[in-house]
């Protein structure tokens, strides 16, 4: 074989490995995911993986996904049989009730807080980057009741988690469009609410330096399998922020 051959053969061996490292640096970066704390039976566990980007929209596999919706990312895991929407929330269905999304995990903005739940329209004010002033915002409002926060710790992250619910015999129909207001992203508009009376959610609020994240698990229902609402809980528990300390 001739020099010229030989330098042929080699390229043709070299050109797959190429590929194989670009598609894998465009697909996601290195991390060591530390999956301890969640059952091996549900959640497939490796010593290290490619992590890749949380997609945006549909059916997703078993695994930990990158999530950069904040200026810091963190990583969250998940099972089978879990959907995302718009990269910012996680819901499955729970297969003795046919309704979309009967627990979910989820962290859109949430900027403004309306004082009452029920009358909302023209009630959405703005909420202080802080994590304890959307803590408190919360505990403040009208027609729900949060449990009394209690202080976490997330990656190198302080924070507050809180239950929130509706409080009392409240009559969604008299509530301003049939539904009550809990957050939202906009000042004129309510992107987080409750289309019942008997929805459910924990919420974790971390402070990343300036900015807040705002991150909940919800059930739609008190009478969701209690399986489903286990499992979500984990997937809430799995996040872990990625400091690029």
């Amino acid at each position: 074989m001739t020099p010229l051959e030989k330098a042929a053969q080699r390229s043709r061996h070299l050109l797959p490995l190429v590929a194989i490292a670009l598609i894998g640096c465009l697909a996601g970066c290195e991390y060591e995911p530390d999956d301890a704390s969640l059952p091996s039976a549900s959640f497939p566990t490796t010593e290290a993986s490619t992590v890749l980007p949380l997609p945006d929209a549909g059916d997703i596999d078993a695994g930990t996904y990158l999530v950069t919706s904040y200026t810091e990312p963190f990583e969250i895991t998940v099972p089978d049989g879990w959907l995302t929407t718009d990269g910012d929330a996680l819901s499955k269905e729970d297969p003795d009730d046919a309704d979309e999304g009967a627990v979910y995990v989820a962290w859109w903005p949430a900027d403004y807080v309306p004082t009452d739940s029920c009358a909302w329209q023209g009630a959405l004010v703005e909420v202080d980057p802080s994590a304890e002033a959307f803590v408190d915002a919360m505990r403040a409002q009208t027609s729900t009741a949060s449990t009394p926060p209690v202080e976490v710790v997330v990656g190198d992250h302080s924070g507050f988690e809180f239950d929130h619910s509706i409080e009392g015999d409240v009559d969604i129909t008299a509530c301003d469009r049939g539904k009550f207001c809990i957050h939202s992203g906009f000042s004129n508009e309510c992107s987080r609410w409750y289309s019942t009376q008997n929805e459910r959610e924990t919420y974790r609020v971390v402070d990343l330096n300036g900015q807040r994240a705002v991150i909940w698990v919800a059930q739609s229902d008190e009478s969701i399998n209690p399986e489903l609402t286990t499992e979500a809980r984990a997937v809430f528990d799995s996040i872990e922020f990625k400091s690029d300390k």
